[in-house]
């Protein structure tokens, strides 16, 4: 198994500046100016969203504290309108435990292109969205435990869409008939011993392979993680309506992450694939680790990690990591986690598909946790909270919430 660790500080080229930076000539990124503004969004606010994706010539990110996708122009980045359910159909939107926000009980939570839909992760639901009337037109429960759907991906060959509650008592995917809209099985997370996963991060359906990949956060043999890998055989084997534990699953493939604590997932090139790390373990690397997806071994270590989203644009070759819990060390904050006494430096990170370079690393803003990619206009959107809220930025104090874009070249 060869692996290769390979340090930000030799091979980035760092931009600076709130906000991102305005070129970077060796890369040919740069960061497109204004930060885009959101309705109700001001300085000083808690901005909590989640994943977006791009569908024609729109970008919908999921936007909790409005309870609301919004909807942008991928040209020029405005906010063009929000779309809110009303009645059964209303998206969750933030709610609080303690008097702190907390997402795990908030909605909606991530945005996913289907055909000409939209599928929306909200608490014990998906909701579909028409873009076309700018109306949520069904809510397809996937729940009852007041937890958040979060996390998904589609298998367009088989018409499947999968998602993941992460926070439930027994983590579980839901998988739903993108013909029907109806749910179609279940997958439950306890491992081999008895024991509940730790949560599900991301995952991505391998169409030439017909396998799952989805990132289990922790087992009894792998406590800081492992990539599961399901075949789709297995998921269609299961009853229409029933429910399967993962270890029962024919086929099921699980590598070991390290300490890693996976977040992020994306499919490269040549059966590679790149497993985000956010490390709690404080002071270890922020990883970025890409690996054989067809058999787990390790090809590189990037120390690139402490990201949410990551994801592959073939016109560029590269990877793109939402590294929101980076710090200027490159390594984890206390346990993980940004705050006053041990902040975090939010970037961009590019990384080469191919040699596995970082490219360049570009500032961002404030729990820059989100990233998509549009290969039409060749732009990176990530959406930023303000430079205060929540607390532990180190480098954007003065920063604007709101939408980043980015030219990738």
């Amino acid at each position: 198994m060869r692996s290769s660790l390979i340090s930000c500080l030799a091979a980035a080229a760092v931009l600076a500046g709130c906000g991102g930076s305005t070129d970077n000539s060796a890369s040919g990124l740069r960061w497109l100016p204004p930060t885009k503004l959101v309705t109700n969004i001001v300085n000083g606010t808690d901005f909590r969203f989640g994943t977006g994706a791009v569908l024609g010539n729109r970008y919908y990110l999921a936007d909790r504290n409005n309870a609301a996708i919004d909807v942008f122009d991928t040209a020029t980045s405005n906010l063009l309108s929000q779309i809110k359910g009303s009645g059964a159909n209303a998206f969750t939107g933030l709610r609080s435990t303690s008097g702190a926000p907390d997402d795990t009980i908030s909605g909606p939570s991530g945005v996913y292109a289907v055909g000409n839909l939209l599928y929306v992760g909200d608490v014990n639901s998906v909701k579909i969205v028409d873009p076309a009337s700018q109306q949520v037109v069904k809510t397809i429960p996937v729940g009852a435990q007041g937890k958040r759907a979060n996390k998904a991906c589609v298998d367009t060959a088989h018409n499947l869409f999968v998602i993941a509650t992460p926070e439930a008592a027994t983590p579980y995917l839901t998988m739903i008939d993108t013909t029907t809209q109806v749910v179609v099985g279940t997958i439950s997370f306890t491992d081999a011993s008895g024991a509940r996963s730790a949560g599900l991060g991301a995952c991505q359906f391998d169409a030439a392979a017909d396998t799952l990949y989805v990132n289990n956060a922790g087992t009894t043999a792998n406590p800081h993680g492992e990539l599961v890998a399901l075949p789709g055989a297995s998921l269609r084997a299961i009853p229409s309506g029933g429910t399967v534990n993962y270890t029962d699953l024919a086929g099921l493939r699980a590598y070991a992450l390290g300490n890693c604590d996976p977040t992020g997932l994306a499919l490269g090139p040549s059966n590679r694939v790149a497993v985000g790390c956010r490390e709690t373990t404080s002071g270890a690397s922020l990883l970025v680790q890409i690996l054989d997806r067809t058999n787990g071994n390790l090809i590189a270590s990037v120390n690139a990690g402490g990201g949410g989203d990551i994801v592959y644009d073939a016109a560029t070759n590269r990877y793109y990591n939402a590294a929101g819990r980076w710090t200027s060390g490159g390594t984890a904050a206390t346990s993980g986690v940004c705050s006053s006494s041990s902040t975090c430096n939010p970037m961009l990170a590019v990384i080469d598909a191919n040699t596995h370079a970082i490219v360049a690393t570009l500032q961002t803003g404030n729990s820059a946790h989100s990233v998509t990619v549009d290969p039409v206009t060749a732009k990176a959107f990530v959406p930023v909270s303000s430079g205060v809220a929540p607390q532990g930025c180190g480098n954007c104090a003065n920063a604007t919430p709101g939408l980043l874009s980015f030219a990738l070249k």
